[in-house]
């Protein structure tokens, strides 16, 4: 049972202590810790069990640069070690409009899975911003099907933040509003 109660800490650790990076610091990322990471986005929950999401990643330089001048919250990109396109795949969508919430949880566990292994990120938004997502497009050519929801940065933090507590109890209802 202590086991248990260890691993339930860890992650409330991981939840509670991630801050969004913007600042990294000159090294690479592990290409298995690039890997691992890209397994707690495919381990994210989906709608009917879809799984619409593509992950595109990047460690091109002159990508970096032009992806951190095409989104207007992007500059950060620029000195990440890696960037991580999450799409959506439109084909596969059978349950229509759950296709970003399905992508949201994917980044939230890529987030979370970068934030335990010590490496900084941060989410930056893409869809449903129509300039933004041109703007992707521009960049990194996408069929027409495959929507650009969100860019994740990644690297070793260049930064440290603190914890914030976060937690509003106005903000729990009970049983009515």
């Amino acid at each position: 049972m202590r086991f248990g109660i260890i691993k339930v800490m860890e992650i409330l650790d991981a939840i509670l202590g991630r801050r969004s990076i913007r600042r990294y610091s000159e090294g690479e990322v592990a290409q298995n810790d690039l890997a691992t990471i890209l397994r707690a986005g495919m381990a994210a929950p989906s709608a009917g069990n879809e799984q619409p999401w593509h992950f595109i990643t990047i460690r091109g330089r002159d990508t970096l640069s032009a992806l951190s001048i095409a989104h207007p919250y992007a500059e950060m990109v620029a000195t990440a070690s890696v960037a991580i396109l999450v799409c959506a795949d439109t084909d596969v969508v059978k349950h229509r409009d759950y296709w970003p919430q399905d992508c949201a949880a994917a980044t939230q566990n890529m987030l979370l899975a970068a934030h335990s292994l010590g490496l900084g990120s941060v989410w930056v938004g893409v869809y449903p911003r129509e300039a933004r997502v041109a703007e992707i497009r521009r960049v990194i050519p996408l069929p027409d099907r495959i929507i650009p929801f969100s860019l994740l940065p990644v690297g070793i933090p260049g930064e440290r933040k603190p914890r914030i507590d976060r937690f509003f109890e106005e903000r729990i209802h009970e049983e009515h509003w």
